[in-house]
């Protein structure tokens, strides 16, 4: 008698078929709908957002842009096991808002204008300039990653310890690709909703779900990820 599957893999399951139903393939299509009708009113309000929050929107369409092949050919991945919890969840809906839909929406309708805040040009240069280091590194590390790559706490069908590539000396370079885009976002939207709150975010996914993602790597590959984890740095190279 096979084992049971587990309440995860039951839920990523799941995931993964209405993902590839005709409900999930017109709710895909919806949402890359208005997308680009949030970019595009975005760019119409180009002299009232500044050239920074332009910077973002460009460097933001790249992410999606880089991501998305990626996230198409992995919804074939057969998922064994991992962590979904209203916990996982409320980390991701946080980073949705604040890396997403908040900023779209300041820069499409200005509603959040109340909270907007002044910078030197110099803070906006700085910012624009570490878009360069962000999107390569989140390129890379996509790429490097390859077919184990997952949006969640998830672990495939021969899921591979990779170790090469960017991951060669850094445990969590997409983490980091992403450190960057966070702290960079309220140099280039100056809001403090817009901008700011992706950062609190981003440090809740950090500290709380990087823990739970290590362990479920240490109890997947033993003794190898421990001596990973002893020549490769969590952020900075070892």
């Amino acid at each position: 008698m096979s084992p049971a599957p587990s309440p995860s893999t039951t839920a990523a399951s799941n995931k993964t078929a209405l993902m590839n139903s005709p409900l999930g393939k017109a709710l895909s299509v919806f949402s890359a709908l208005l997308l680009l009708a949030a970019i595009a009113a975005s760019v119409m309000r180009l002299s009232l957002n500044g050239w920074g929050a332009m910077v973002w929107l460009a460097s933001f369409t790249v992410m999606v842009l880089i991501r998305a092949p990626h996230a198409q050919r992995n919804r074939a991945n057969e998922i064994t096991g991992g962590r979904t919890d209203w916990v996982e969840r409320l980390l991701l809906l946080a980073m949705f808002a604040t890396m997403m839909a908040l900023p779209l929406l300041q820069l499409a309708t200005g509603v959040l204008g109340f909270a907007d805040y002044a910078l030197p040009a110099w803070a906006t240069w700085l910012g624009a300039l570490l878009q360069l280091p962000y999107l390569w590194l989140f390129w890379r590390s996509h790429t490097d990653l390859g077919r184990n790559w997952s949006p969640g706490l998830e672990l495939r069908r021969t899921h591979e310890l990779v170790t090469h590539g960017v991951y060669q000396r850094v445990r969590h370079p997409m983490y980091a690709a992403i450190w960057l885009a966070a702290l960079t976002q309220p140099l280039l939207i100056h809001n403090a909703i817009a901008g700011l709150l992706v950062i609190p975010a981003f440090a809740a996914m950090w500290f709380i779900r990087v823990p739970h993602e290590e362990a479920m790597m240490r109890a997947e590959f033993g003794d190898s990820y421990d001596l990973y984890c002893e020549r490769a740095g969590r952020l900075m190279p070892r």
